[in-house]
């Protein structure tokens, strides 16, 4: 499947106002695209879509909150109709209540599906046709790591990751035996230093944080970036990420007890907060329209994303290392014989 260099494409950035949306949106104008961004935040599509065009880019903006599918669809809508087509659709937008389960109401877990599940379902159904239309594409959906492993006092957007997981690769199969050539990825952030943590539903009565280490959001929008080049299935932002990816796989119950032992504790700060503080559930927040959150102090790179963006060199190194393990079994035999 081959898809088009960046500066020929159309792109969709659907949760743009802030954190990975924003970041993504940036490089894809620096890099040549026409974006489109969406979101609720209208300050920050603005804000948004003037830095874009200070730089040279090329940009428009649609308010749309994702929980309701014709205001989706109006975002493929608008885009074609603007641009003329769509080559790549990249949906970011999520809300969490960040809370035991017993605090958490009926309607508090579903507005978290019906945005973090939901909005994502009806955005492969708005761009799905267009892409059809123009004959290939990329489908880019930001999952999480909690898509693999769910975290305590995270629930309902465990819950939701889980669910985008299992459409998307039911969607992807259904793609494969139509033989349509468009790339459907998901993108699996571990904790990533954006201002979700400041927006979030908490009832912890504390600010919450993720779990660390952190990453920059600019790792997840460099992968994203990749995969609207480089059809890929699924890519675990982070080394955290991939050794908790590992783990779970491994042995869940030496994941649950690692987690039993810091989950609780490590998404809770020593920053009083009130369970009615503004947050985004509902309504934009629009203090946040930024890329990064607050946790820079906490950030670490990331070694092994390298190696997914240079397969060649990923799979070398691990027939490298193969044949090291098998020449030291081979020698260990030897000598115990």
């Amino acid at each position: 499947m081959q898809l088009k260099p960046i500066n020929q494409q159309v792109v969709v950035i659907v949760g743009a106002s802030s954190g990975i949306g924003r970041d993504t949106a940036l490089k894809f104008a620096q890099r040549g695209a026409k974006v489109v961004v969406a979101a609720r935040s209208e300050s920050g599509l603005k804000s948004l879509v003037d830095e874009i065009q200070a730089l040279g880019g090329d940009a428009i903006y649609v308010l749309a909150d994702v929980s309701d599918f014709q205001q989706v669809k109006a975002i493929a809508d608008k885009t074609v109709a603007h641009y003329g087509r769509l080559d790549t659709w990249v949906h970011s937008a999520a809300t969490g209540v960040i809370a035991p389960f017993a605090k958490i109401t009926p309607e508090e877990f579903q507005r978290v599906v019906d945005v973090t599940l939901m909005g994502q379902v009806y955005g492969a159904m708005a761009a799905i046709p267009y892409l059809k239309q123009e004959g290939r594409g990329a489908l880019i959906h930001i999952s999480s790591m909690e898509g693999r492993r769910s975290l305590p006092l995270q629930s309902p957007y465990s819950t939701a990751k889980h669910g985008l997981e299992g459409f998307l690769d039911a969607l992807r199969l259904e793609i494969l035996h139509d033989k349509w050539p468009i790339s459907v990825t998901s993108i699996l952030p571990a904790t990533i230093n954006t201002p979700y943590y400041n927006k979030v539903r908490s009832k912890l009565g504390v600010k919450p944080t993720g779990i660390p280490p952190y990453y920059q959001p600019s790792l997840v929008s460099d992968a994203i970036l990749y995969a609207a080049e480089h059809p890929t299935r699924d890519f675990v932002v982070g080394d955290a990420g991939k050794v908790l990816d590992l783990l779970q796989r491994v042995s869940p119950s030496l994941a649950d007890s690692l987690l039993l032992a810091v989950a609780f504790l490590g998404q809770r700060t020593n920053e009083i907060k009130s369970e009615s503080a503004p947050d985004n559930l509902y309504e934009p927040v629009s203090s946040y329209d930024k890329v990064e959150g607050d946790y820079r102090n906490l950030t670490i790179p990331a070694f092994l994303d390298w190696l997914d963006m240079n397969p060649p060199l990923k799979w070398g190194a691990v027939a490298v290392a193969a044949l090291g393990i098998a020449g030291f079994l081979g020698m260990w035999h030897r000598n115990d014989v």
